[in-house]
This record gives C-alpha cells, sequence and structure tokens, in this order.
C-alpha cells in the first residue's frame, strides 16, 4: 500500500473516531487566548494519526497542532503536517464545518494533500501531478475571475484592526461578496472547488493550509504570503489563495500598496 493510499483510510478513520468520541462529553480548554480552544477531540485525534504512523512509517516526521514536532527544521525525508481538527470553533459550537486536514511533504516538497469534511463525510485530497479529488470525483481546472465578480474568503475580525482593515477593507468592497466558514482549511478546498474565488488571512499556521494547498495546486489555484513569496510548513505565515488571474490583480492592484504594513506584519508573525 502507498503512502498516499495509507492516508486516504487514516484521514477516514480519524474522522469516524470524531463521530463516536463527539458523543460523549467533550471537554474544553483555551490555549493562547479565550478563543484559542483544544478539546480532548483534537488531542485525541492527533494522538490516533500519530501512533498509526509511527506504527506503519517510524521514520517519517509529523507536525502536528496539539504538539507533535514543532522544532522540525530538517526537510530530509517525508513530512506530515496535521491539523486534528480545523475549525475548533465550529467543532464546539456547532458540531460541524471542521475539518481533519493532513499535508504530505517528501524532502521539503508536497507529495499529498488531505482535508476530510467529517460531519458531511466527504474527503477532498490529492496527489501531486495527478489531479485533486472530491471523494472519487476528480476535480475540474479552477476558472479565472476578476475581484468584482468574486466571493472571497475572510474573517471579519481582521477588518476591525486599524492596519489590517485599512489593507482588506477595499479588497471586501471591491468583491462581489465575502464569507467565513471558520475553517481554513474547508475554505481552501472551497477555492479548489470553485466555490469561494480566493481566501486571505494574516496569519495561519502550516497545519492549518497545508493539506489544502496541495489539493488547490492540483487544479491550478496559486497560493503565497502576502509578499508574494512561498508559503513554508515550518513557520506562520500570512496567506492569499486564489485562481491565478484573482490573484495577480490581488497582489498588484491592492497588496502592493501596503508593503511597509505587510513587513512589519512578517517580523511579528513569528514572535
Amino acid at each position: 500500500m502507498s503512502v498516499y493510499e495509507f492516508a486516504k483510510g487514516l484521514i477516514i478513520e480519524a474522522g469516524n473516531n470524531v463521530k463516536k468520541i463527539m458523543k460523549e462529553d467533550i471537554n474544553i480548554e483555551t490555549k493562547s487566548n479565550p478563543n484559542d480552544l483544544v478539546t480532548n477531540v483534537d488531542k485525541a485525534t492527533e494522538a490516533y494519526i500519530v501512533e498509526n504512523v509511527n506504527k506503519t512509517y517510524p521514520n517519517h516526521s509529523i507536525i502536528g497542532e496539539e504538539g507533535h514536532g514543532h522544532d522540525i527544521t530538517n526537510v530530509e525525508g517525508i513530512t506530515w503536517v496535521v491539523d486534528p481538527i480545523d475549525g475548533t470553533l465550529n467543532f464546539v459550537h456547532q458540531q460541524e464545518n471542521f475539518a481533519i486536514s493532513i499535508g504530505i511533504f517528501q524532502d521539503g516538497q508536497p507529495y499529498a494533500g488531505f482535508v476530510y469534511d467529517v460531519m458531511n463525510d466527504v474527503l477532498y485530497h490529492a496527489k501531486r501531478g495527478e489531479g485533486a479529488f472530491e471523494n472519487e470525483q476528480p476535480l475540474p481546472q479552477i476558472e479565472a475571475t476578476q475581484l468584482h465578480r468574486s466571493i472571497i474568503g475572510i474573517n471579519p475580525n481582521w477588518l476591525t484592526k486599524p492596519k489590517l482593515g485599512e489593507m482588506f477593507k477595499p479588497i471586501v468592497e471591491s468583491a462581489r461578496s465575502s464569507r467565513a466558514y471558520g475553517s481554513a482549511a474547508l475554505e481552501i478546498v472551497a477555492v479548489a472547488t470553485g466555490k469561494l474565488a480566493a481566501y486571505m488571512t494574516p496569519r495561519l499556521q502550516p497545519w492549518d493550509f497545508a493539506g489544502g494547498v496541495i489539493i488547490l495546486n492540483e487544479v491550478n489555484g496559486k497560493a503565497s504570503n502576502l509578499k508574494g513569496g512561498d508559503l513554508s510548513i515550518y513557520q506562520a505565515n500570512s496567506v492569499v489563495i486564489a485562481n491565478p488571474s484573482l490573484h495577480e490583480e490581488l497582489m498588484q492592484q491592492h497588496f502592493s500598496k501596503h508593503q511597509s504594513t505587510i513587513n512589519l506584519l512578517h517580523e511579528r508573525l513569528n514572535n
């Protein structure tokens, strides 16, 4: 069995476990702030994935949201980047609109990506060079759009921050409309499936985007930081994800005007 097929089975098994645990009591803790939550389900799901990967592929490295491998910087070999519950606030308050996300990298390069919408039982997945799929249905290449005819994804909280608001408000005002799903992984696959034309955020951790970006790559999507550079799986990033035409429009007509704000943001990202 290939690593790809193993990961497909593992993420679905992990999702089935989440559904079982949800029927029991959910224990909630806070992390960096009162809105940064973690539950026993996050921890149990990451532990399940880590245990099974270690058992089957003991030489693979794992970076997980809930503490595994945060000090890894070596790109050699195979690295799994795991978010056991992406959209924990949705999980706690809605019991839906969350996902399990896994990105697998070989020598620092994308190998395979998986985003499992647990409650809808939909697995988005891709292997580099072999296309992307929604369950077993191939995803078409995404179409080009202009901002004024696009629905974009952005957390409205960023619009309340003075400097970030100055940068993002004109984009929201120029777009046809905007949405906030509360799960970065699901918003990235929404771009990959054409439900959104773009998704952007000033701060995202590698486990939030690693699986989705690999899927996006296979449908001709474009992902970068706000400077236009590549995303790193070893540190926090600003993120702009869109179809290539819209990505270019956003970078050239909007973000290029705010380089001082973006430079300051990047200085603070990992401090």
